[in-house]
């Protein structure tokens, strides 16, 4: 991506850009997965840590992320897709892998809603499949 395209997401989410936003957006985005709040620690080496921090608490008060409750101990943080809203409509499926600790986003898998009882009000739902991801598989399968 070009400097252009990171300024426009931040645009589309009413975040006034500055560098260290851009610098967390981009690695967020080269990431091509969700990340921790210490994988952003380890990316941005030269970034305050309560830089990083408030960094994602702007991004999440604007949805411009969603973090990810994966059973870890940490959450996770990944880019919205253009159209979220975090509504319950726009979740989706995450997978998390039990050996590498790395978790992604399934987009093309919606979360399935479940119809609570009268009187209940859903506002969020957590879906996470476990289990290994294709190169950690491939490392646990026996070669001939």
């Amino acid at each position: 991506m070009k400097e252009k395209d990171y300024l426009d997401l931040l645009e589309k989410r009413e975040i006034q850009p500055t560098a260290i936003r851009i610098l967390v957006l981009q690695a967020m985005l080269k990431a091509g997965r969700s990340v921790s709040l210490l994988d952003l620690e380890n990316m941005l080496d030269t970034v305050d840590k309560s830089s990083i921090f408030r960094t994602i608490t702007l991004f999440l008060s604007h949805h411009l992320i969603h973090s990810i409750d994966d059973g870890s101990g940490s959450f996770k943080y990944a880019v919205c897709s253009a159209g979220c809203s975090c509504e319950v409509n726009d979740l989706h499926t995450h997978f998390h892998c039990e050996e590498c600790n790395k978790t992604f986003c399934f987009q093309n898998i919606p979360t399935p809603v479940v119809q609570v009882p009268k009187g209940f009000t859903l506002s969020s739902i957590n879906y996470v499949l476990k289990g290994l991801c294709p190169e950690c598989a491939a490392k646990a399968t026996p070669k001939e």
